[in-house]
């Protein structure tokens, strides 16, 4: 029998994600919860009309980055299966850019999990997203967790 890392899947694809056939491969008769991420392409950037988005990615450290991400999961959390694939190449407004999902026997272990997926994945994995406006494009940086709040100061 493969162990569970052997049955997750990570991927980087230039065609349409599925999220029902990534749906099926972690579904398994054990679990109870599947959670999901799916990352699309909206049509806005910091007030300015995106037209499409393209994403990069130095691809042998992208999979080893996800893989390790899967393997921080299954260490961390109670969870079954992992499925992350990543789109590459142009995309246009509504594409699914990032699908995450976690199987596990309970709800909690993969909601958190799936959040520390694409938390980490934002942060580590070697993707990077050029946004195309009408008078130009940009490199965009990830999405910025909000600030942790402040202590109140002693009286």
């Amino acid at each position: 029998m493969p162990s569970t890392s052997d049955i997750d899947l990570y991927e980087l694809v230039r065609a349409a994600i599925d999220p029902a056939a990534l749906l099926q491969h972690v579904r398994a008769g054990q679990d109870g919860a599947i959670v999901t991420f799916d990352g699309f392409v909206r049509n806005e950037f910091h007030g300015r009309a995106t037209q499409h988005l393209e994403y990069e990615a130095y691809e042998p450290m992208a999979l080893a980055k996800m893989r390790e991400i899967g393997t921080q999961i299954h260490e961390q959390f109670a969870i079954h299966r992992v499925a992350m694939v990543h789109r590459l190449g142009r995309l246009e407004i509504g594409e699914t850019s990032v699908f995450i999902a976690v199987s596990a026997p309970h709800r909690a272990a993969a909601f958190d999990a799936c959040r520390f997926a694409i938390d980490t994945l934002k942060r580590t994995v070697p993707i990077w997203k050029k946004e195309y406006f009408q008078d130009g494009a940009v490199w965009a940086e990830g999405e910025i967790p909000p600030a942790a709040p402040k202590a109140k100061p002693a009286s």
